[in-house]
C-alpha cells in the first residue's frame, strides 16, 4: 500500500476504500456537496453585482437603482452566511460520523489479533494509529474534499466570468496562472513527503514516550534518567525537524504566491487604467471586478494547496489505519461447537510450534489430563511451559498435531466458548487504573456486588479488601500501583474464582507473592482447584507437591512425567536436579 501511495499527490484507490464509511451518511454527504457548489456561485455574484453598481448606477448618479442591487448584494451575503455555517456544521458532523465507525472497526479488528502482532509492534503506535491518526482523517472532510471542491468550482466560475467580461484583461490574468500553478504542484509533492515524515515521527515519538512512561520504574532502579533523556531529546529533534521542512516548504510557497498576487493586481490596474484614459472600452467597474476575481482565482490556489495539505496528511494516516485493518493477524473462528461446560478432558498428539517459522519451541509434544486433575508443568525457563498454556486458550495456533478438549479439537469449538471455559491467573497481573470492584468483574453488569462479596470470603480475601479506604470501591490508580503484588495477586484469583471455569490455568501465578499474602493465595488455590481440570506451572513446591501429576518440560519436549515423590525417588530423574524455589515460609527458617 506504501507503495502504491507514494509519489502520488492523491491516491483514489486508498480514497474509495474511505468513501465506504461514507455510504451510511449519503444525505449528509450530498447536503455539504450542495452547499460547497452554493457558495462557490454565490462568492461570484458579489463582486459582479459590485461592478453593476460602479459603471450602471454610480458613474450616472442613479441612487434609485443602485438601492436596489445593494439589497441584492445583501441577500447574496446573507445566503452565503447560511450556506457557509450549513456547510461548516455538516463536513464536520459527516467527518466525526466516519471516524467513529473507522476507530470502532479499528478497535475493533485490534481486539481480535493474535497476542503475537502486540509482542512484535510498539503499543504507541498503535495508539497513535486509533487515536492521532484517526483525528487526521476527520479533516479529510471537515478541512479537505469539500473545501477543494468548492474552491475549484469557484476558480471555474471566475474564469468563465472573466472571459464573459473582458478578454484582454483574462489574458493578463492567465499570463500569471502558470506560475502559481507550477509553484503550487511543486508545493503539494514536497508537502506529500514532508507528512509523511511527520506523521512517522510523530508515531517514533509517542511509542518513546509511552513505554519510558510505563517502565519508568526500570529507568530509576537502573539510574537509566540521563540516558533515556538524551535518547528523548534525539527523538524529539527528528520530530521537531520534520515539521520545521513542512514549516520552509509554506514560507517558500506563500510568499511566491502573494508576490505573484499583487504584480497580477499592478498589471490590471495599469493596462485597465491606461485603457480609460486612451480607449475606453474597459470601465472602471470592469477594474474593480478583475482585481476582486483575480484574488478569488489566486487565494483558493494559494488556499487549495494548504487544503492538499490537510488531505494529504489525511490520506496517509487513512493509509496507515488501513494498512492495520488490511492485516491478516487475526485468530481464525470456525468452531461451530458451543460447549456451555467442559469435563476438562485435554488431549496432545504430536503438538508442534514455532513463534518464527523455523524456530520450533513446542517439539512433538503428546500428553492427556483427565477430567478434574491437577497437573503440574515445570522446566527451565524457555522450556515451552507458557506456550502449552497459549495453545491450549488459543491465544496461537499449532503448526502441526491435534489438540482436544473433551473430544472436540479446539479448532472446532467457537473461540468465546473455549475461552469462556478457562480461567487463567498470570505471574503479571494486569490491573486497571478503576474499583476493585471493576477491577473484578471486568466491568460485567450481570456480576452483582453481592457475588463478588460472597467469592471475596469464600477464598479469604474479603478482610483485605475491607481494610483499604473505600473497600471494594477503592481506586487502584493505574496497573494497580496502589497494591503490593501480593494483593494484585488476590484480585486476580477472584477475577478468576467468581467465573467459576471448568478449566483452570495457573501461570506462575505464586512466584512474586509476599509472605502476608503467601497463605492467602494458597488457600484460594485450594479453592480455585477444587474439583476443576487445573494446570500449573510453578516453581514451588507447596504448589505443585499435591499435584496428581507432574510433566517436566526441556526444550519443547516432555521429559519426564509422574507424581511427585516417584519423581523424587527416581535415581536418575530430571525433576529432582532441576531448580525447585522453596516457599517463602522455608526460606524464613533458613
Amino acid at each position: 500500500m506504501k507503495k502504491n501511495l507514494k509519489g502520488k499527490i492523491f491516491n483514489l484507490k486508498l480514497f474509495k476504500k474511505l468513501m465506504v464509511f461514507v455510504k451510511p451518511y449519503r444525505f449528509y454527504y450530498h447536503l455539504v456537496l450542495i452547499t460547497a457548489i452554493l457558495l462557490s456561485v454565490f462568492s461570484i455574484v458579489t463582486p459582479y453585482l459590485l461592478k453593476i453598481i460602479v459603471d450602471d448606477y454610480i458613474r450616472p448618479k442613479d441612487y434609485q437603482g443602485m438601492k436596489i442591487i445593494i439589497l441584492f448584494m445583501l441577500i447574496s451575503l446573507f445566503l452565503t452566511v447560511i450556506f457557509q455555517i450549513l456547510f461548516v456544521y455538516f463536513a464536520n458532523f459527516l467527518g466525526q460520523k466516519v471516524i467513529n465507525d473507522l476507530r470502532v472497526k479499528l478497535f475493533k479488528r485490534i481486539l481480535d489479533f493474535k497476542l503475537d502482532y502486540f509482542k512484535k509492534n510498539p503499543i504507541g503506535r498503535l495508539v497513535t494509529r486509533t487515536v492521532n491518526d484517526i483525528e487526521t482523517i476527520a479533516s479529510i472532510f471537515s478541512q479537505g474534499l469539500f473545501l477543494i471542491i468548492a474552491d475549484l468550482l469557484q476558480m471555474f466560475l471566475v474564469i468563465i466570468v472573466m472571459l464573459y467580461v473582458n478578454f484582454e484583461l483574462s489574458l493578463i490574468v492567465f499570463s500569471i496562472l502558470p506560475v502559481v500553478l507550477y509553484a503550487t504542484k511543486l508545493f503539494q509533492k514536497s508537502m506529500k513527503k514532508a507528512f509523511e515524515e511527520v506523521r512517522f515521527q510523530v508515531a517514533n515519538l509517542n511509542s518513546y514516550v509511552q513505554e519510558r512512561i510505563s517502565g519508568m520504574k526500570i529507568v530509576q532502579i537502573f539510574n537509566r534518567e540521563n540516558e533515556e533523556y538524551e535518547k528523548f531529546k534525539v527523538i524529539n529533534r527528528f520530530h521537531r525537524n520534520a515539521w520545521l521542512k513542512t514549516v520552509w516548504i509554506n514560507s517558500i510557497f506563500f510568499p511566491v504566491a502573494e508576490i505573484s498576487s499583487s504584480v497580477l493586481i499592478g498589471l490590471i490596474v495599469w493596462y485597465g487604467g491606461y485603457n480609460i484614459i486612451t480607449d475606453p472600452t474597459i470601465t472602471i467597474g470592469m477594474i474593480f471586478l478583475f482585481i476582486q476575481m483575480s484574488q478569488m482565482l489566486f487565494r483558493p490556489l494559494r488556499q487549495i494547496a494548504d487544503k492538499f495539505n490537510t488531505l494529504q496528511m489525511g490520506m496517509v494516516s487513512v493509509e496507515r489505519v488501513f494498512k492495520i485493518l488490511e492485516l491478516d493477524f487475526k485468530i481464525i473462528d470456525n468452531g461451530k461447537i458451543i460447549l456451555k461446560s467442559i469435563k476438562g478432558l485435554i488431549f496432545f498428539k504430536n503438538v508442534k510450534f514455532s513463534y518464527n517459522k523455523g524456530e520450533e519451541v513446542i517439539k512433538g509434544i503428546s500428553l492427556k489430563i483427565e477430567p478434574g486433575q491437577k497437573t503440574a508443568i515445570v522446566g527451565p525457563t524457555g522450556a515451552g511451559k507458557s506456550t502449552i498454556i497459549n495453545l491450549i486458550s488459543r491465544f496461537y495456533d499449532i503448526d502441526s498435531g491435534k489438540i482436544h478438549i473433551d473430544g472436540f479439537s479446539i479448532q472446532n469449538i467457537e473461540l468465546n466458548s473455549l475461552r469462556k471455559n478457562i480461567g487463567i491467573v498470570l505471574q503479571e497481573v494486569f490491573l486497571y487504573a478503576d474499583s476493585i470492584y471493576n477491577n473484578i468483574t471486568l466491568f460485567d453488569s450481570s456480576i452483582k456486588k453481592s457475588e463478588v462479596i460472597n467469592s471475596a470470603k469464600e477464598i479469604g480475601i474479603h478482610d483485605f479488601i475491607m481494610t483499604l479506604p473505600n473497600g471494594y470501591d477503592f481506586n487502584i490508580q493505574e496497573r494497580g500501583q496502589m497494591l503490593s503484588s501480593g494483593q494484585r495477586q488476590l484480585i486476580a484469583f477472584l477475577r478468576v474464582y467468581i467465573r467459576n471455569p471448568k478449566l483452570l490455568i495457573l501461570d506462575e501465578a505464586t512466584s512474586s507473592v509476599d509472605s502476608y499474602s503467601e497463605e492467602i493465595i494458597q488457600n484460594a488455590i485450594n479453592k480455585l482447584t477444587k474439583g476443576k481440570t487445573s494446570i500449573i506451572i510453578a516453581h514451588r513446591l507447596d504448589t505443585i507437591k499435591n499435584s496428581d501429576k507432574i510433566i517436566v518440560l526441556d526444550r519443547g519436549k516432555i521429559v519426564e512425567e509422574g507424581v511427585y515423590n516417584d519423581l523424587l525417588k527416581s535415581k536418575n530423574s530430571y525433576f529432582k536436579k532441576f531448580n525447585i524455589k522453596k516457599p517463602l515460609n522455608l526460606v524464613k527458617n533458613l
